[in-house]
């Protein structure tokens, strides 16, 4: 049945649930009839409605109001799904929401298909003999649960690869990081690997929280933007509004960019650097900063820790040196640090062209001391904000969905594993023995980080006496993440064939179930939609969002937790797994799981948080600022915007939440804060704490180290905690402390729990200690190899990473001269990740059908290629994908780029996808994968892999 009504969505909601819709704004406004061009100014993708166009729906069927967030980038947009009969009929873009605002994007307004797209898998399946095979849920659990046993009794328990997912609830991503440590390995990963982990090692090291400082709304307070690595214009098109809202009240942009992209377009200054050249390009900008004495003194006096060693570091980075490496002209680089100096505040913005390097955790560390000279840090307008790529992949971080981290970012030594436990409730020895108890390579696997995701396959492929765990891979889950996300995507194919068994749970088969060659050992479980669950989601700023369940799973898929808890309980670990968490319906209830990780994550100040309270601001999403985040009346009267973390105290303290770190001229109980004191009381005899520093009202007015139970012995307040409090506290510090006590008399003296220090320019824990420019393995530049080498080959955790191996195979065997194109990689506004929900999508699928390279004029006439044409381009370790080109002068003559999003063939020839319920899930849009061509290369802090800079050549096909 066709529908045709025309009635609001808010007029069928109740009153206070549902704010402003579309029709309500475009009334108010005028714009129905002509009073201002908002149309033009909005677009017509953002203001068009989402609806049914063909669902058997009674006509008079009620309509039900869903508060749910967008699935796709971490914006965290809020949208009103519309109900009927059970069946998600229609959405808009909320008006009063305080991130969004009503403002949607293409694949916003094609949310809706993603829960009942026919290329779904449909129930679960096994391939067999050459053949897929339906299987009950009994079956299918107690098949790969049986194998998993058998693994461990053989291989011990690292055999087993949890790689979990970015879409994620928080609760689910808690929950599956329990189920790996139950399960008794470190072998968990999910995407933030591959997208910001080296933001979270550089970040975390240089002022103590490796997360965005300030918030997407507080961009419009800044009057300088510099964006170097992202292009939000396409990858996050609604915080670009606020970016052009910036810049309507008077902000300068810069774009640091190979490319001319679409946030380019917009900049006053656009720097063209060669890729994988930010860090000379960001001591260019310094040069000129020092140079003209353009520095903030007092706030590097006060408040930053190694600065000398970055001026030796500057002076070698001269105007002259930096055009020649970066291939940015000195005027360009003048100007853009002139505009960083002369507009105040400013806020530096990157995305996954700074992250995706060898050099990554470099080059988030020089982007923060960059803004550490400038004085950019604590206050609106500054900060960094970094833009994270999937709707919950800052929350599944925070879970410690990681190799290298349990929950709350505290890593793997004893003593983390120790606090978990207690939080837990279970005997730390009991935790332990779930581990293999042997040393391997000198390592013990409970407290060595894993295997990450970047490199499951290595831990397939590799020689086994070369990897610090018992034995190789066998099993593997792929929940949630496909593997076309990953470079020498040849590696990933040999090892999918060499895994005994290979699980993969999701909506839709992914490349991880296609890619292979194999006949045998494939299972496919059908995931639910992130829209046919609840749970909390947090945006790139930190903020909690509670998405509403919008339908019940279709066809005969299950929610995350579900599934999670029938395997665990075949194994043999669901009563330790879920002891002390509500299990209703053999699923882990939200709010109870939430409440235990809030007890425990005291290191970034989960404790606030309670389902009631993050629920209370969803559900009142219009009594908050667009401008400011905070609500000035109803109940959240006060508070921020999803109570952004740290969010200290218990929640009946009603503390607002922290929108923007280290912010000293806010009370803590208010909001604010100073630089972390997480490294220590002094380095080489010098005082790594503030000096003369501190957030208003302490009651100590200078710097101070973390607190602890010995601290407030020395203080004299010890006799403030109750002698409950005592019992618990005693011997911990105020992030292993499950009473609170040490928190709560830190926060009665307005004083930061975490201390109060300076931030750092020198990580000596790092194998650099200040950020260093490095030459990409793959380097089209020879002549910058010998001054700028890379690393030595070392062990990083349990897997051999070379460096200097690859670049002096790239010399020897001359592949920069039989590769000369420089070849990167990015997003497109059309697609998503690996992109096999929305090229799955009809919708999203229409509007962008080929995979392409962009190639400038210049080269494509060197090699007879004409706009359209198609071509083989052929990256520097043989892999080869059959593209179209696109000929623009975006792109620089030498350099090359390619979107990320496309799978589905490999070398020219379509992957066989399965049918489910006698539907083909091939999706509607394939192509080959960029990361066919791309190549080896490893941060040494994070393993995060090189995208963003390789070689490679290309002919006409």
């Amino acid at each position: 049945m066709k529908l045709t009504r025309k009635s609001d969505v808010a007029a069928k909601a109740e009153a206070k649930p549902l704010g402003m819709s579309r029709r309500q704004f475009m009334k108010t406004a005028g714009i129905a009839t002509g009073g201002i061009a908002a149309a033009s100014m909005l677009g017509t993708g953002m203001i068009r409605r989402a609806e049914a166009k063909t669902v058997s729906v009674p006509h008079n069927a009620p309509i039900e109001i869903k508060r749910t967030v967008c699935s796709a980038c971490a914006v965290g947009c809020g949208l009103y799904a519309e109900v009927q009969n059970g069946v998600w009929t229609g959405h808009e873009p909320a008006f009063d929401h305080p991130f969004n605002a009503g403002g949607h994007c293409a694949k916003g307004a094609a949310l809706r298909y993603h829960t009942h797209s026919d290329k779904r898998v449909k129930y679960p399946m096994k391939l067999e003999g050459g053949k897929w095979k339906k299987l009950s849920w009994e079956q299918a659990v107690s098949e790969i649960g049986d194998k998993m046993l058998k693994i461990r009794e053989e291989s011990g328990s690292d055999s087993v690869y949890f790689m979990g997912s970015a879409k994620f609830s928080n609760e689910a991503a808690y929950m599956y990081r329990k189920l790996a440590a139950m399960w008794g390995t470190n072998n968990v990963d999910h995407s933030a690997r591959i997208c910001h982990s080296t933001t979270v090692a550089g970040v975390a090291n240089t002022w103590g929280y490796g997360a965005q400082t300030n918030s997407f709304n507080d961009i419009r307070n800044a009057k300088n933007i510099f964006l170097i690595g992202a292009n939000p214009a396409e990858a996050h098109p609604v915080a670009m509004q606020h970016i052009l809202t910036a810049k309507e009240r008077g902000a300068t942009i810069t774009v640091a960019d190979p490319r001319f992209s679409r946030t380019a377009a917009h900049a006053h200054v656009h720097l063209p650097l060669r890729p994988g050249t930010d860090i000379p390009l960001v001591y260019g900008l310094m040069w000129h900063i020092f140079e003209n004495g353009w520095e903030d003194k007092e706030f590097i006096r006060q408040r930053v820790f190694g600065i000398e060693k970055i001026r030796e570091e500057v002076k070698r980075w001269t105007p002259d040196e930096v055009e020649n490496v970066t291939g940015v002209s000195k005027e360009a680089v003048y100007k853009a640090a002139k505009h960083m100096a002369e507009h105040k505040p400013g806020t530096v913005i990157w995305c996954m062209g700074g992250t995706q390097h060898t050099v990554g955790n470099a080059n988030t560390r020089i982007y923060s001391i960059l803004q550490l000279i400038l004085g950019n840090m604590g206050i609106q307008g500054g900060g960094t904000n970094i833009f994270r790529g999937h709707d919950n992949v800052q929350g599944a971080t925070d879970m410690g969905l990681l190799f290298d981290n349990l929950p709350g970012y505290y890593g793997v030594t004893t003593g983390a594993w120790q606090h978990w436990s207690r939080v837990w409730d279970l005997p730390f020895d009991q935790v332990k023995a779930r581990f293999d108890a042997k040393q391997y390579l000198g390592r013990d696997p409970m407290t060595t980080p894993g295997i990450p995701c970047s490199r499951w396959h290595d831990g397939v492929l590799e020689d086994k006496a070369k990897l610090a765990q018992k034995d190789n891979l066998r099993l593997a889950f792929f929940w949630g993440q496909s593997v076309n996300t990953e470079t020498r995507q040849m590696e990933v194919r040999d090892a999918l064939d060499k895994l005994e068994t290979v699980v993969v749970v999701d909506p839709y088969p992914t490349i991880a179930g296609v890619l292979h060659r194999r006949t045998d050992g494939v299972y496919l479980l059908p995931a639910a939609t992130v829209f046919e669950g609840e749970g909390s989601v947090n945006n790139s700023g930190r903020s909690a969002q509670w998405r509403q369940q919008v339908v019940e799973p279709m066809f005969d898929s299950k929610r995350d937790m579900e599934i999670m808890y029938l395997l665990a309980k075949h194994v043999g670990i669901a009563d330790v797994w879920t002891k002390n968490i509500e299990v209703k319906n053999n699923r882990p209830v939200p709010e109870s799981v939430m409440r235990e990780y809030a007890r425990g994550m005291r290191s970034i100040g989960y404790t606030g948080w309670s389902p009631e309270r993050i629920k209370a601001h969803t559900m009142n999403w219009g009594d908050f600022s667009n401008e400011t985040l905070e609500a000035a009346g109803g109940v959240n009267k006060g508070e921020t915007y999803g109570l952004p973390w740290p969010c200290w105290g218990l929640p009946e303290q009603k503390h607002p939440g922290t929108q923007i770190l280290y912010r000293t001229g806010m009370n803590v109980n208010q909001g604010g804060g100073n630089f972390r004191a997480r490294f220590g009381v002094e380095y080489q005899g010098e005082s790594l704490l503030a000096d003369g520093s501190f957030s208003k009202d302490a009651d100590i007015q200078d710097g101070y180290p973390e607190f602890s139970a010995d601290m407030l012995k020395q203080l004299g307040w010890w006799d403030e905690l109750t002698e409950d409090e005592k019992k618990l506290a005693e011997g911990r510090t105020w992030s292993t402390d499950l009473g609170g006590g040490i928190v709560r008399v830190a926060l009665a003296h307005n004083m930061v729990p975490y201390g109060n220090a300076k931030a750092r320019c020198r990580v000596w824990t790092f194998p650099d200690e200040i950020p260093t420019h490095r030459e990409p393995l793959y380097t089209a530049r020879r002549d910058l190899i010998a001054k700028y080498p890379t690393h030595d080959d070392m062990q990083v955790h349990r897997l051999p990473t070379l460096f200097k191996t690859i670049q002096d195979k790239v010399v020897a065997d001359n592949l920069d001269k039989k590769y000369p194109l420089i070849m990167t990689s990015g997003r497109l506004v059309e697609y998503e990740g690996g992109g096999e929900e929305s090229r799955s999508n009809p919708w999203l699928a229409e509007l962008q059908q080929e995979m392409f390279v962009e190639i400038n004029p210049a080269d494509a006439a060197d090699r007879g290629i004409r706009n359209g044409d198609t071509v083989w381009l052929e990256g520097a370790e043989g892999g080869r994908i059959r593209i179209k080109a696109m000929v623009t002068p975006r792109v620089n003559p030498g350099v090359t780029f390619m979107p990320y999003h496309f799978a589905g063939v490999m070398h020219g020839e379509d992957l066989q996808y399965p049918e489910s319920g006698g539907i083909s899930t091939k999706p509607y849009v394939v192509g080959e994968s960029a990361n066919t061509a791309l190549t080896y290369g490893y941060d040494p802090v994070t393993q995060m892999q090189e995208t963003k800079v390789s070689l490679c050549q290309i002919a006409k096909a």
